[in-house]
């Protein structure tokens, strides 16, 4: 709709809606009412990006810390056992192994050659003779191993059933424990080579051996730590005596010594006395001066 100008004497002009125009102005342009400006719009690809990057970093920090935990549990338990299943063959079994590689080169053949027991007796140097003692110190070496493996097997299967023993701690107590078994079915073995049937006894004969060996040591340890006990008491009684005769005698001294001075004492005061009464001057000295 067209607005009619009006024109003033003074030559301005002025619209009829002047006051309606300057009243939207004033709705426009007031303070009550901020201006709207339009605003650059953010990518949300960025916010993806930046989100992916925020978990990759979580997970990084998990699993390197779930590493390190295990690592430390690892630590733990092989500090907590220590060398409990670094374990080797006793150098029996190589010397065992030696003396039948001899035995062999001079024509014995294992398992063929049977002798007697009478003629084993008569001859010590026999093969035979030599691999049966051989064998035996080779089984009673082993002993303290397969009683070692028997005495952690209960407890290792429990934890490794519980979960509270690490890989590593698990593979080693395998490793020991075959290597023993294998080492107890070659003495076996052994055994049947040189005797038939020996297999059945062997083991059990190294342990009553090996009993009796460990009961003489502790005997002989007992008796051994009994003459200590003896000699210890034996010199505290020379010690105790000595100092007796010590001490008497150092009172024998002090009284021999106490004698002296006193001796010396009453020559002092027989000195002084005969010094004060006159002693040393001449006979008739005062006399003679008087006669003057």
């Amino acid at each position: 709709m067209a607005e009619e100008a009006t024109v003033n004497p003074d030559g301005s002009t002025t619209f009829e809606n002047a006051e309606g125009f300057a009243g939207d102005a004033g709705e426009d342009m007031g303070g009550d009412t901020p201006m709207m400006e339009e605003e650059a719009g953010v990518d949300p690809a960025l916010y993806l990006v930046a989100a992916l990057a925020v978990l990759a970093t979580i997970v990084y920090l998990v699993k390197k810390r779930r590493a390190k935990m295990e690592e430390e549990d690892d630590d733990f338990f092989a500090n907590l056992d220590g060398a409990k299943f670094d374990i080797r063959l006793p150098d029996e079994v190589e010397q065992y192994y030696q003396l039948k590689e001899k035995c062999e080169e001079n024509g014995y053949i294992p398992g063929q050659t049977q002798i007697s027991p009478e003629e084993i007796s008569k001859n010590p140097n026999n093969p035979h003779r030599m691999l049966a003692q051989a064998l035996m110190k080779r089984a009673m070496a082993d002993i303290p191993l397969v009683q070692h493996i028997q005495r952690e097997a209960p407890g290792m299967n429990k934890l490794y059933s519980q979960s509270m023993c690490s890989v590593k701690q698990w593979r080693n107590y395998q490793a020991a424990e075959a290597m023993v078994s294998a080492e107890v079915e070659e003495v076996r073995a052994e055994a049947d080579e040189i005797e038939a049937g020996w297999s059945q006894l062997i083991w059990r004969q190294a342990m009553q051996y090996q009993g009796m060996l460990k009961a003489k040591h502790e005997q002989e340890q007992a008796a051994l730590n009994r003459a200590k006990e003896m000699a210890l008491k034996k010199q505290a009684e020379v010690q105790k005596v000595k100092a007796l005769e010590d001490a008497a005698k150092a009172k024998i001294e002090a009284a021999e010594k106490a004698a002296e001075e006193l001796l010396k004492e009453e020559e002092r005061k027989k000195e002084a006395s005969t010094a004060f009464n006159g002693g040393g001057m001449k006979k008739g000295f005062l006399d003679s001066k008087k006669k003057k």
